[in-house]
């Protein structure tokens, strides 16, 4: 039966009925197209189960900001309910006006467009249902099915047809309408009634009016034309001619202008919003190691951890360290303490104008030495080691290593590696951890980095998150590259209680949280220890009043009463100097170098600003938020019996 209904169709199409008086052929060709269909499990899968191409989302951490989309095809799917009963009416008039009376094929269309185009002697009204519309979508956006889904022929109609009556068999009139108004294609990029609506009128689908309905139905059948008036009054009246709307209702659409509010529908990183475009790449790289499906088709809504408000802070702060135009950068990142979440990544140039990131780092970027900020992760060892925060040593001007070294200048003192303090004044005398850290003394921390046994401080970092870790013997001054993401979370997890959290750009995907990924690096205990000393550098006093001299103390006074640590870092000839800082919520990080040319130093002069930016960035970004206390560490890890161990 199934073969007698297809050539009865394919004569149907050939224009075998055009010779047929009008009711015969009628009668005759209804009898063909109701035993044409095919068996269901016979439909191509993509019919029977579609994954038409949808856009990706990415929202700041409201869910409510888009950041940017992601897609090959502008498109998101939305419920035919979410769409105006106008922009129904409106496509059913002007695309398939018998849509709830026929099976899939109409053959009243059929028969009167095979009289006309014959007459014509060219082809001047089609026939295709909305069914068949769909079908043909569908099909074309499959690589299965690819050019033969358009290309012009009887055959193809057939199969067209067959497959529109069988889908008609199984999906009610609703759900097809609801599939075609997802996938057809509108112009102007946009793919589905929800791009539709936004790009052309900066609305939603279900706020579209009779006049905007009526001017994106009329788009269909031509998207790239943009006689928009002359579409609009088709499709008016169409809508006449069905009763979807009355005369003058239509009369009164006619007579306003088709007036667009072009929305916009950014796509990818260079057109994310508002400076956002390094968090946007830093996730890409996240999400491309997560194999968690193609992000420009599959119709992802993300929620990412990006913090508007504290990445408005963190822009401002940057910029005003290096304007956009500077040679040097500012990259600065924030994260949350405990969940890895990354708030902002900002940096004082535009996405687009450079891809290197600058912030998080990644394949094929060199990072920055971020000098004596890695001194943390000398006095942590130390700490897990045994050894109290009052462990002294007599800090002279140089301290000579026993590391042999071959290259000559100035840290080569006879052979072996060795180190001077870079302000005696300040930084020579008898030191504990407190002020060795506070004054930064270089040869305290390499005396301690020293005895403790070097690769455990790179061990240390690297446990903390630090990729990089090569240049042992000078590794606790700071001299490996290393990124502010990175440094940033290795800070927080001491914030954190030693608790180490994977970096995440992602709160939430399809309404399923991302969790956290964290564990216990180093004990709580060691981290307090730690944080209680590294309050000496901000200006501020710890549990046991041991602070004498810091780096950065006008931090103290940015911060107001709310507990802050931190650690500065110079390198070699101020080629970067950075800072960072955290306190019980949040942790952030500045390195300023110069990208292109590292030999090309900031100067020192340039520190005050740095501290003085991220210092800003956590108090503007704390405001209205409860201040949290650090917790005190045990007397037995901060007091000991005051060690001192042999140079």
């Amino acid at each position: 039966m199934h073969k007698i209904g297809k050539l009865l169709l394919a004569g149907l199409i050939g224009g075998v009925l055009v010779a047929i008086a009008a009711l015969p052929a009628t009668a005759l060709a209804t009898w063909a197209v109701n035993h044409s269909g095919v068996a269901y499990d016979e439909l191509p899968e993509v019919l029977r189960n579609p994954t038409i191409s949808q856009a990706s989302y990415l929202y700041a951490s409201d869910g409510q900001s888009l950041l940017t989309t992601f897609y090959d095809e502008n498109r998101r799917n939305v419920k035919l309910g979410d769409v105006a009963k106008v922009m129904q009416d409106a496509v059913v008039a002007a695309e398939d006006a018998r849509f709830y009376e026929h099976n899939g094929v109409d053959v009243m269309g059929v028969v009167r467009a095979l009289v006309r185009n014959s007459s014509a002697g060219e082809t001047q009204q089609g026939a295709s249902t909305l069914t068949m519309q769909y079908v043909r979508n569908v099909l074309k956006n499959d690589p299965a099915y690819g050019e033969k889904a358009t290309e012009v022929s009887a055959s193809r109609k057939i199969q067209e047809a067959r497959y529109a009556i069988t889908l008609e068999q199984h999906l009610s009139k609703q759900e097809i309408l609801e599939r075609y108004l997802n996938i057809a294609y509108f112009g102007s990029g946009a793919y589905g009634i929800d791009a539709a609506a936004n790009v052309y009128f900066s609305k939603e689908p279900s706020q579209l009016t009779l006049s905007e309905a009526a001017t994106l139905a009329g788009m269909l059948q031509n998207p790239e034309k943009t006689d928009y008036e002359v579409r609009r009054e088709y499709s008016l009246n169409a809508m006449v001619g069905t009763g979807a709307i009355t005369q003058a209702q239509a009369d009164e659409a006619k007579q306003s202008p088709v007036t667009f509010q072009k929305g916009s529908s950014p796509n990818n990183c260079t057109a994310a919003w508002a400076d956002t475009g390094f968090f946007c790449d830093y996730f890409r790289q996240w999400w491309d190691g997560q194999s968690l499906g193609n992000l420009n088709t599959g119709g992802f809504k993300i929620v990412s951890t990006l913090d508007a408000n504290v990445h408005a802070s963190a822009r401002q702060q940057v910029n005003s360290v290096y304007g956009n135009d500077s040679k040097f950068v500012a990259p600065m990142a924030v994260v949350e303490p405990g969940t890895g979440k990354v708030l902002s990544l900002a940096v004082n140039r535009t996405y687009g104008d450079t891809f290197n990131q600058l912030v998080a780092g990644g394949p094929g970027v060199d990072g920055y030495q971020a000098g004596s900020t890695y001194k943390m992760f000398a006095m942590l060892a130390a700490l897990e080691a045994g050894l109290p925060l009052t462990t002294s040593f007599d800090a002279t001007g140089t301290f000579v290593t026993d590391a042999p070294i071959s290259t000559p200048g100035k840290n080569n003192c006879g052979g072996k590696f060795c180190i001077s303090n870079s302000n005696p004044s300040f930084m020579d005398g008898q030191r504990s951890m407190w002020d060795g850290f506070g004054r930064s003394v270089n040869t305290y921390f390499m005396w301690l980095h020293t005895n403790v046994g070097p690769e455990k401080t790179a061990n240390m970092a690297k446990r903390l998150g630090i990729k990089e870790t090569l240049g042992v013997n000078a590794f606790v001054i700071g001299t490996t590259p290393t990124f502010p993401l990175e440094l940033a979370n290795a800070y927080a997890t001491v914030a954190a209680d030693g608790k180490y959290c994977t970096p995440t750009p992602v709160v939430s995907i399809n309404g399923e949280p991302v969790e956290a990924q964290c564990h216990q690096a180093i004990s709580a205990d060691v981290a307090r220890a730690a944080t209680d000393a590294a309050r000496c550098p901000v200006g501020q006093q710890g549990y046991f009043g041991r602070c004498n001299g810091g780096t950065a103390t006008a931090v103290n006074g940015i911060m107001g009463n709310r507990p802050v640590a931190g650690k500065t870092g110079s390198s070699d000839n101020g080629q970067t100097e950075s800072f960072v800082a955290f306190t019980p919520q949040l942790a952030a990080a500045m390195i300023t170098a110069n990208p292109v040319d590292p030999t090309d130093g900031v100067g020192s002069a340039i520190l005050s600003k740095v501290y003085r930016a991220v210092a800003t960035t956590l108090a503007t970004s704390l405001q209205g938020q409860p201040v949290e206390q650090f917790g005190k560490p045990s007397d037995q890890i901060a007091l000991g019996r005051g060690v001192r161990l042999p140079r």
